[in-house]
């Protein structure tokens, strides 16, 4: 249901991404349509429900051959894109759990 929501943002082009996320892209060679492909064809790994201003979620992945992971912040009537970074494997298992 929320996954839904994302898309339906995205699609619609009811989304903003923040300049720390385009700086991030920039660095990371991460275009505006690759991450939109990235969201698209992504999951939820983890809730972040009691963010404000609003209940923000980390995304996860594998659209053309890259797994970003992606902050987004769910406000009432679009997407804000927060950041974006490839897992470090230090930090992350499978990219999906974190390590102790």
């Amino acid at each position: 249901m929320k996954y839904q929501r994302i898309i339906d943002y995205i699609k619609s082009d009811s989304y903003f991404v923040t300049s720390h996320a385009r700086n991030r892209m920039a660095e990371r060679e991460i275009s505006t349509s690759q991450l939109e492909d990235a969201i698209l064809c992504g999951e939820i790994i983890e809730s972040y429900e009691g963010d404000l201003p609003c209940p923000s979620y980390l995304l996860l992945s594998t659209a053309n051959n890259i797994s970003p992971h992606i902050v987004i912040g769910m406000c009432k009537d679009h997407l804000r894109i927060i950041t974006c970074y490839y897992p470090d494997e230090n930090e992350w298992i499978n990219y999906r759990e974190r390590r102790q």
